[in-house]
């Protein structure tokens, strides 16, 4: 079976113990940790205008005032998906034969970009040391990623680097500011990235915010007017209900519960290094990478002959099957980090204590060890 196809039955056993443990425990006793919850807090008057027409009409005002505001620019573009944005903004703008270059502060980048470069026949390349950072004669865009998968921060230095660099050769600038644009800003302070010189960026609607799984691109009218056509021809675009589903995230959106989750990290951090445990700092929470997984698990059994993004995964759907945690591996696309990270500016960080909390990840390590000694991982993943 191709990774691809693990990963798809991965995340299909995942959605099965959602969907047991909602029938069985009810809604609220699902606890999404991810900062990918989303939602869509819509009202009866809301409903009543989700129809071809009508609700288009009556959204577009209001998502373009709100959009602006949080993004920039002089437009913005609702999307079904940040990578539909992503695909359909390297179909209008980059050739076959060119070059797509990318700077990020960790590598990998998103999927989709190599994926949507590979679409066009373009080169793709990645940078995440910028004494590296290269732009050939034939580079057609130039890509940021202001915070990647597992939350690191591009440096406003950094940042303004590369776009001075690319606007020395009159190329385009995209930012990939998926949970950036609320990160950088609410915990960093940083501009908005049309603001420090990009020409476009798209954000997830569903990132460190409550509202559903989208995308919403800004930049000038010229440009995000192209890129919608394309999206039009492709059918990417958002329709009603999730266009009204950002608009009540964006009017209901404040940093103030992601700074909270920045000062007490700290505590969670402290509580799990008196454990023997040594997770990674992010700015809202904590994590641990798949090699320190592994690495936890190895000092408790002994060697393991798993791949260490497979312990990640096992460890993150035993800690959904046994505490109702959802963490990113047990659910995520194909090709999604296999990171294990707790993000405590979540809406449900507040069903469970940090004690409970801190409770849940011994256990759970506990848990992998057990089932990497009776080699049940398959029935574990996929069964």
């Amino acid at each position: 079976m191709s990774i691809e196809l693990n990963e798809i039955k991965k995340r299909e056993k995942g959605y099965k113990v959602i969907n047991n443990t909602i029938q069985n425990e009810g809604i609220n006793s699902i606890i999404d940790l991810t900062g990918l919850a989303g939602g869509f807090d819509v009202t009866p008057e809301d409903i009543s205008l989700l129809e071809t027409y009508a609700g288009p009409a009556v959204f577009d005002e209001k998502i373009q005032q709100l959009g602006i505001e949080h993004l920039g620019g002089e437009k913005v573009l609702p999307l079904n998906r940040t990578t539909s944005g992503i695909v359909a903004m390297i179909i209008t703008f980059v050739k076959k034969g060119t070059q797509i270059v990318h700077y990020l502060p960790e590598k990998p980048g998103h999927p989709s970009i190599p994926r949507a470069a590979k679409l066009v026949g373009a080169d793709y390349v990645e940078y995440s040391n910028i004494d590296d950072f290269t732009i050939n004669d034939n580079t057609s865009l130039v890509v940021i990623t202001g915070t990647t998968m597992d939350h690191e921060v591009i440096s406003v230095e950094d940042f303004e680097y590369v776009i001075k660099k690319a606007k020395e050769q009159d190329i385009l600038v995209f930012v990939d500011d998926a949970s950036g644009a609320r990160l950088r800003r609410a915990v960093y302070n940083q501009p908005t990235a049309i603001d420090l010189g990009a020409d476009l960026s798209v954000t997830s609607t569903d990132k460190l915010m409550e509202g559903p799984r989208g995308g919403l691109m800004a930049g000038s009218t010229e440009l995000i007017d192209a890129i919608k056509l394309t999206v039009n021809q492709y059918g990417l675009e958002a329709q009603a209900p999730l266009v009204v589903g950002m608009i009540k995230a964006l009017e209901k959106y404040s940093p103030d519960r992601i700074r909270e989750a920045y000062h007490q990290k700290d505590q969670l951090i402290e509580k799990l290094e008196k454990e023997g445990l040594n997770p990674l700092e992010t700015p809202t929470g904590f994590m641990f990478k798949e090699d320190e997984i592994k690495h936890v698990v190895e000092e408790k059994i002994g060697d393991v002959d798993v791949p260490a993004d497979i312990i990640a995964t096992v460890y993150s759907m035993l800690l959904l099957e046994n505490y109702n945690i959802i963490t990113i591996p047990a659910v995520g696309m194909p090709g999604a980090s296999k990171t294990i990270r707790i993000d405590w500016s979540a809406k449900d960080s507040e069903k469970l204590t940090m004690d409970e909390m801190i409770n849940a990840i011994v256990n759970t390590f506990d848990m992998v060890c057990d089932v990497c000694k009776n080699n049940n991982i398959e029935q574990v993943l996929y069964d």
